[in-house]
């Protein structure tokens, strides 16, 4: 049994008509017949009663040709998902973005990936680098937004941009008369950090040195640990401290003109670089592709030259 045999069924059950059966078929009539016939042989029973002025359906052979037609449908539905599967911009995208990226990026990547793929909706996740490396591994997450370093067996990695850091002080604070902050003066001034687990508390504490010299050292100047830039954001904007924000992350707020300032870090200034990772074995090259090309044209910041 065959799909060609259950159209052939389906079509004479239609026409009612050898010849006009095979028009539509695009065979000659004697192939419909034979493979009417044939189809007849293999099921034992006859679905069509035959005369020389008319073609009729059996009893048996109505309930064949409707069963004939829902496979044909169900087939063509196959079809159709297979092309589908050719179009890898016509499904959705699931991305996943640690907590210090995906609040700044994600309002200006989606409109754009709108514009271009308006096809592939984004299921979007925030997490912690670690819960994204795991679900991106067991299929969870198609691809994530990660700061390097990042490494996974099996897992591609593409740098995007180059993201430095930038000083947040309160309003009136005395390094505002400074043009830049030496990450040195740091040192001996509270430094508000996000709690343990994020990958920038990390590369901040890399970025000044002396923060690093021993538990004891590093709680004194760290009054306040939060889990998001946006509550640290708050506490400068209060006068409990400053901190250190990405540069991303700077002018994302909702705060009138004078309630703090930003000053750039000392060159050379600390930086981190923003990567996608995708698994290997992704069947949709073109979507990371197009999402990673998205990325870097609604970034503000600069492209890394390793990208």
């Amino acid at each position: 049994m065959t799909l060609t045999e259950l159209r052939y069924i389906v079509t004479l059950a239609q026409e009612r008509h050898f010849g006009r059966a095979a028009e539509r078929c695009h065979v000659s009539q004697p192939t419909l017949s034979v493979g009417v016939k044939k189809l007849e042989d293999e099921l034992s029973v006859l679905i069509f009663e035959r005369s020389k002025s008319a073609v009729r359906l059996t009893p048996v052979g109505e309930g064949i040709v409707a069963q004939a037609q829902k496979v044909l449908e169900q087939a063509q539905g196959v079809r159709e998902l297979a092309q589908a599967g050719k179009n890898q911009l016509a499904a959705p995208l699931k991305v996943g973005a640690i907590y210090t990226i995906g609040p700044y990026l994600f309002p200006h990547l989606i409109p754009q990936l709108h514009r271009v793929a308006p096809q592939m909706p984004l299921y979007i996740e925030e997490n912690f680098t670690h819960v994204l490396r795991d679900k991106l591994r067991n299929g969870e997450l198609d691809a994530v937004i990660i700061a390097l370093p990042f490494n996974e067996p099996d897992v591609l990695t593409k740098v995007l941009y180059d993201e430095p850091f930038q000083v947040l002080l309160p309003a009136g604070h005395p390094w505002t008369a400074q043009a830049s902050i030496d990450a040195s003066q740091l040192n001996d001034k509270s430094l508000l950090l996000l709690g343990e687990g994020h990958c920038f508390r990390d590369q901040v504490l890399e970025a000044c040195p002396t923060l690093r010299k021993g538990g004891e050292n590093h709680a004194k100047h760290t009054t306040v640990e939060s889990s998001s830039l946006e509550t640290i954001r708050h506490m400068v904007a209060s006068g409990l401290g400053i901190s250190i924000l990405p540069l991303s992350a700077v002018n994302s707020h909702h705060y009138a003109p004078g309630i703090f300032e930003v000053r750039p870090l000392t060159a050379p200034a600390p930086f981190r670089s923003v990567a996608i990772a995708w698994r290997t074995s992704f069947p949709r090259p073109k979507a990371i592709e197009l999402l990673a090309d998205s990325i870097r044209l609604c970034s503000v910041l600069k492209p890394a030259v390793s990208a």
